[in-house]
């Protein structure tokens, strides 16, 4: 996290950090983008933290549950995408950063990141980074 922060800050992208967001915003991400799963669908991907699976919100793209880019075309996608302003959050940490002129923010800054989400800030589209990348993941999708 401090790594990102610090490879952030070099780039002259404004960051707020806004600890103890990550519920409210994990939220918020289920709420735009698996929005059309019922509980039953949710807890079936093992969307939420429970069991031995360890819930994860980017289950909804391996499980193929929502149309998404994967690999390098996710990558390639989010590099490309307009980000003016957005959020960083994590799947297992409250520690977040809303970043501003976030322009040039790409997937080198990402390097060591797992389980990384970024949204824009009216959720319409995402980026996650797994700690399973290469086998699942990284994801670009839209709302």
């Amino acid at each position: 996290m401090n790594d990102l922060y610090g490879r952030l800050k070099t780039k002259k992208i404004k960051i707020t950090e806004i600890p103890n967001w990550g519920p409210y915003l994990r939220k918020q991400w289920e709420n735009n983008f698996a929005i059309h799963l019922t509980d039953n669908e949710k807890k079936s991907i093992y969307l939420f933290d429970t069991g031995g699976y360890s819930g994860y919100l980017w289950h909804l793209f391996s499980n193929e549950k929502k149309d998404c880019l994967e690999r390098e075309k996710a990558e390639a996608a989010f590099n490309n995408q307009p980000k003016n302003n957005c959020y960083v959050f994590y799947q297992n940490s409250d520690y977040a950063l809303f970043l501003e002129n976030a322009s040039i923010f790409d997937t080198e800054d990402l390097i060591n990141e797992q389980d990384i989400y970024i949204v824009d800030k009216g959720f319409n589209w995402t980026y996650v980074q797994t700690h399973e990348t290469g086998w699942f993941g990284p994801y670009f999708s839209v709302k």
